[in-house]
């Protein structure tokens, strides 16, 4: 489990990205892989998954 806090999120586009605690990588979060409603500036803590473009923000909720 990675922590992390929602550095972009579009309700109505249903993705966004976050950043990992303690580096500067972000991931690409997608609707899908959410567990709890998120918003900018949330902590959370998800786990990776390798995506068509690389590795995503999946099984995300807030901490």
């Amino acid at each position: 489990m990675n922590n992390g806090v929602v550095k972009f999120f579009n309700d109505q586009k249903g993705f966004g990205f976050i950043k990992e605690a303690n580096s500067d990588q972000d991931y690409f979060v997608h609707v899908s892989g959410l567990m709890d409603d998120i918003r900018e500036n949330d902590e959370v803590t998800f786990d990776l998954q390798e995506g068509r473009k690389g590795l995503n923000a999946v099984n995300v909720k807030r901490a």
